[in-house]
């Protein structure tokens, strides 16, 4: 371990003034002015040395603005960063959420032999998603918002083809009253669950919607048993039973997991109860072979800190702001949503773990949508704007279907969206038709989606936000920048209620619009 930068429980110190940063400066203007074309010209064989592999994945990056020189000076980078010390901090339970003083553990889950209150929380989540789907519930409707929310749902959509198809599983988040209206269309009330996903179990917008759908319950058969349609997943179990949920089917939530880490905790249990408990222990398996690579496998070999390094590369040197994730899985519809969360609440700090203000640009801004959609809505920007998006494309070999014809297809249109963003095309004369090419992008390949393999996509995004966060040196397991405006939120709300005065000191601007607002109504 070097001895010249400090280290906050696994954080290194800004790395902005050191050797390596200033080596990578240096390379970078070296490149100026070179072309992807030239880089593939120089080296016949660099589509088959640019990558990386583990268990059926594929991690093309022959297609960025990069060499093997620019590698070997990103894992310098990152041993200078004190990546592989910082992996051990967390993977050993230390306090590396800095600002909360406690762990961030979510790697534990993952292990073949959990902690022990983890793998018999496992054990009631298996017996009660057996039991939901033994028949008594025709729906299930997921309350939370957030990791509470975007996990689940989105795995629930990418393992639709794993899913039992005599139950369905939908997702409510939104306090806007409308898509309470929209998920539960065609319910039966007698035959819906609902599950209370709450860290706190204090969270404005599930509680609103969990009051309103206990009400939607006792319309139906009374209050006395409208409790025995809901589940919870709490940290505040007491809080659960005193909406009257039964204890038995409150599951914990622990304080060391946070909320976009908690798909692989009983956050998944509607999850559970739409694949199996089967299938989610695969989930499992396939998050816990990444971390291992993650924690093990040389940095020039390993698929999430490339895909890290590559993103810090992006962002600090070239000074690209955001960059696009874009499957090519209609199963997958949801990711881009759920990575947005990922990336941009780890990342979107201005203050190291430290205290101190950032000195490097930090998160990116995260986008996408699955192919071949986007290609008719903003790819045009991607080709011949004016700014460099760098492209995360994910695909896989096999699809879950027997359309195979469409499979070849789909995948041909990842294929030819990557080489044409890399090399454009010759000028024909009219600059409208002028693609100059050399815009970045990295595939993402694996040969099927299952359970496994999106417990896989999953852990390696995870690590991916997590390297970028140790060479930037902030904390990724905070999101203090969400609770203010749910502060005031909470405020305004209740002037509108007519429960509270209106606040003097409010400035004139959203005074105004709540006058306006309240006469309207």
């Amino acid at each position: 371990m070097s001895r010249d930068l400090a280290v906050v429980h696994g954080y290194a110190a800004s790395v902005r003034d050191t050797v390596e940063w200033q080596a990578l400066s240096a390379h970078r203007e070296a490149l100026n002015g070179v072309h992807l074309r030239d880089l593939f010209d120089r080296d016949s064989n660099r589509g088959e040395q640019l990558v990386a592999e583990t268990d059926g994945w594929l991690l093309d990056y022959s297609k960025n603005l990069l060499t093997d020189e620019t590698v070997e000076l990103l894992v310098a980078l990152a041993d200078r960063a004190e990546l592989r010390h910082r992996i051990e901090a967390m993977f050993g339970g230390e306090p590396v959420n800095t600002t909360e003083n406690r762990p961030a553990w979510h790697v534990a889950l993952r292990q073949p032999n959990p902690p022990p209150e983890v793998r018999a929380e496992f054990d009631r989540m298996a017996e009660f998603a057996a039991e939901v789907r033994r028949g008594r519930w025709q729906a299930v409707v997921n309350i939370g918002i957030g990791g509470s929310d975007l996990g689940p749902a989105m795995a629930t959509a990418a393992l639709a083809a794993y899913a039992d198809t005599e139950l369905d599983v939908r997702f409510l988040s939104n306090v806007d009253g409308t898509h309470f209206r929209e998920i539960t269309r065609g319910l039966d009330p007698l035959r819906t669950l609902f599950i209370v996903v709450s860290k706190t179990f204090t969270t404005t917008e599930t509680l609103s919607n969990a009051r309103t759908a206990r009400a939607w319950i006792a319309d139906a058969m009374g209050d006395e048993q409208a409790g025995n349609h809901f589940a919870a997943v709490t940290a505040n179990p007491d809080k659960a039973k005193d909406f009257g949920i039964n204890s038995e089917a409150v599951f914990a939530m622990w304080d060391w997991v946070g909320g976009r880490y908690s798909l692989a905790s009983a956050v998944g249990l509607s999850l559970m109860a739409a694949v199996g408990p089967e299938a989610f222990a695969d989930m499992l398996g396939g998050m816990h072979h990444i971390d291992e690579h993650f924690r093990t496998a040389p940095w020039a070999e390993n698929l999430p800190a490339l895909l890290g390094l590559i993103g810090i590369w992006n962002r600090n040197f070239w000074g690209w702001p955001t960059y696009a994730v874009l499957p090519y899985s209609q199963e997958l519809a949801p990711f881009p949503a759920y990575i947005q969360q990922l990336d941009m609440e780890s990342s979107g700090k201005s203050v190291r773990a430290d205290g101190t203000p950032a000195n490097t640009a930090t998160g990116p801004v995260a986008w996408g949508q699955p192919g071949t959609n986007g290609q008719h809505a903003f790819h045009q920007m991607l080709h011949q704007g004016t700014d460099i998006v760098p492209v995360e494309f994910i695909g896989f070999c096999c699809p879950n279907h027997e359309l195979t014809e469409h499979h070849d297809l789909l995948m041909a249109n990842l294929l030819a969206q990557a080489e044409s963003l890399a090399f454009g095309a010759p000028d024909a004369g009219d600059p409208h038709r002028q693609f100059s090419g050399n815009r970045p992008s990295t595939i993402i390949l694996g040969d099927r989606l299952t359970p496994r393999t999106l417990g896989q996509l999953v852990a390696l995004y995870e690590h991916k936000v997590f390297t970028q966060a140790t060479i930037w040196g902030i904390n990724p397991f905070d999101q203090w920048g969400v609770e203010l405006g749910k502060t005031l939120a909470t405020a305004i709300a209740a002037e509108l209620s007519g429960t509270a005065e209106p606040n003097p000191t409010r400035d004139s601007s959203t005074q105004s619009l709540i006058n306006r607002y309240a006469s309207s109504r």
